[in-house]
């Protein structure tokens, strides 16, 4: 079959793209509104971009919570989303007031940052500490908005659990760490297989 995205003339009952660009690894996002609250959000469309500068990015279908917070206050913690706490990620998903909190809505214990406000989850193995960069509005080919908003996050401070760390590697498949794939459905690491690169 053939399609065109923006017609989403694919015939299908649920669009296909984001079971085809999978796994996509998830920024489990933790920001701080200006009254406190502690906010916390999974996001799908996330990946780390550069290695120096250690950038992340992230992008929202609408101006979230999340993004109103990141934007007031340039900062956020990405936790790592496991296998062990895919039950804790959905449902930080689901929408509640700007001034209730996800940590409490899915029973998470809050642990301290060392070097930005907003907390990481306490049960989350790695955490990344970020500075914002850039945040903007996503425009398609024509200039038109989307109505999604990008931003892009230093990291400035990282968080391992050294349970998870063998040989002097961070052992991901001990983490399982959680992808998400098309429709409902989620991936996790399990096995890994080294290819060294050719000389």
């Amino acid at each position: 079959m053939f399609y065109e995205p923006a017609r989403r003339n694919h015939g299908l009952p649920h669009d296909p793209l984001k079971a085809i660009v999978a796994p996509r690894p998830i920024g489990w996002i933790s920001t701080l509104a200006p009254d406190g609250t502690a906010n916390l959000a999974p996001y799908s469309f996330f990946n780390l971009v550069s290695e120096n500068p250690s950038i992340v990015m992230f992008s929202s279908a609408g101006l979230k919570d999340t993004v109103r917070n990141v934007r007031a206050s340039g900062e956020f913690v990405c936790n790592l989303a496991t296998l062990e706490l895919v039950e804790q990620v959905n449902l930080t998903s689901k929408y509640i007031a700007p001034d209730e909190s996800e940590f409490d809505l899915a029973g998470l214990e809050r642990a301290p940052s060392r070097l930005v406000k907003p907390p990481r989850v306490a049960a989350s193995p790695c955490a990344l500490e970020c500075v914002v960069t850039e945040s903007f509005d996503l425009k398609d080919r024509t200039g038109a908005a989307s109505g999604r908003h990008v931003t892009f996050g230093e990291v400035i401070g990282v968080h391992i659990d050294e349970t998870f760390i063998e040989g002097g590697l961070v052992r991901t498949d001990k983490m399982h760490a959680l992808a998400r794939c098309g429709y409902f459905d989620y991936a996790w690491v399990d096995t890994l297989k080294a290819v060294p690169r050719p000389e």
